[in-house]
Order: structure tokens, then C-alpha cells, then sequence
């Protein structure tokens, strides 16, 4: 849990914080020093009325970590331009506004994934789209001008809908914490 805090201002960070993470998902990033996260990812065979080829499950898979690096990276440094790469539309519109309300607070978030068990939900016919839950235990630093104001564990699932570029999967939508990996799965079929 975070500790109680004398700074003012450092308080309203962690209202901050811990909005981005249950209404706009976001998502840790990983310093240079930091190791990388154990991820699981689940079967894709039976996700859609089109088959995942594999070389896509790889493309996805890796465009989607590292869109969580970037983000954590985007928080770290209050830069949102940092999320240009891997995010569109309505995710990176939350995602902006969060680290602009942070960066006026003067406060920096540091999130450090330490795993992910993604689950594909579905593959649209047209291999448009594809969404996902992914159970993610990550830990949440929150920093005051620089310095340490505390820090809270977190486990929560992110719904995520992802869409192909000329180059890469980006991520779309995000939501976090909303429902449970059986809900989502119950309310895609």
C-alpha cells in the first residue's frame, strides 16, 4: 500500500496513478536495469472463424509488450508523444490526457510488469482486429519531483482490442479491471 504522504500535491499523484490504472489501463514499462516480465500466452487455435497464423501470433504477441514499454517509458518521462508507435485512437487519447494531468502535478509514475498470461478472445474474419485479456501483476511507483512517494502491487485484467498497421499490431482500446477474464469471454460469444 502506498504510505501517507506530507507533500499535497504528491497526494493527489496517487488519485492520479491509480485512475490510469482501472480506467485508461495503463501499463508498466521497464527500466533498462529492470528484468523482463514472465509472460504466458494461451492457445490461439479456436479464437475466431479464422486461424491465427503464426507468424502473427508472433507479430502481436511482441508489438503488444513492447507497446507496454512504451507506455511505461511515456509515464516515466510525462512525454506522451512517446506512445505515437504503438498506440491509436481511443487509447492513446486516454493515455495523453492521463500523463499531461500528471506532468501538471509534477509528479512521474514508474510501472514494472512482472507478469502477463495473455488469453486471445477473438480474431476478426477479416484478420482486422483481435482482442485479448491479459492478467497483469505489475508494481506502481509513484515519484515527486524525482523523488520516491510510494509504491502499491497491482493485479488486474486489461481488455485490450488491437488493429494491424502497415508495420505493426497497435493497440486501440483499453480497459482495465473492468471484468473478470470469464465475463469478457462470456459477453464475446
Amino acid at each position: 500500500m502506498i504510505s501517507a504522504i506530507r507533500n499535497p500535491r504528491a497526494l493527489l499523484a496517487i488519485p492520479v496513478a491509480l485512475a490510469a490504472i482501472l480506467l485508461c489501463g495503463v501499463s508498466p514499462g521497464q527500466t533498462p536495469a529492470a528484468e523482463s516480465p514472465t509472460v504466458h500466452v494461451a492457445s490461439m487455435d479456436a479464437v475466431g472463424p479464422r486461424a491465427v497464423e503464426e507468424q502473427t501470433k508472433s507479430a502481436l504477441i511482441q508489438d503488444y509488450l513492447h507497446a507496454w514499454q512504451t507506455m511505461g517509458t511515456a509515464f516515466d518521462q510525462n512525454r506522451p508523444d512517446v506512445l505515437q508507435p504503438y498506440f491509436v485512437g481511443i487509447a492513446r487519447d486516454q493515455l495523453s490526457s492521463t500523463i499531461r494531468e500528471q506532468q501538471a502535478l509534477g509528479i512521474q509514475t514508474l510501472y514494472r510488469d512482472q507478469s502477463h498470461d495473455i488469453r486471445v478472445l477473438f480474431y476478426s474474419p477479416e484478420g482486422l482486429s483481435i482482442q485479448l485479456i491479459d492478467t497483469v501483476d505489475l508494481e506502481i511507483e509513484v515519484r515527486d519531483n524525482g523523488k520516491p512517494v510510494g509504491t502499491q502491487h497491482v493485479r488486474t485484467n486489461y481488455v485490450v482490442l488491437l488493429t494491424p498497421t502497415e508495420s505493426k499490431w497497435k493497440v486501440r482500446i483499453f480497459q482495465s479491471g473492468a471484468q473478470s477474464p470469464h465475463e469478457v469471454e462470456s459477453a464475446a460469444n
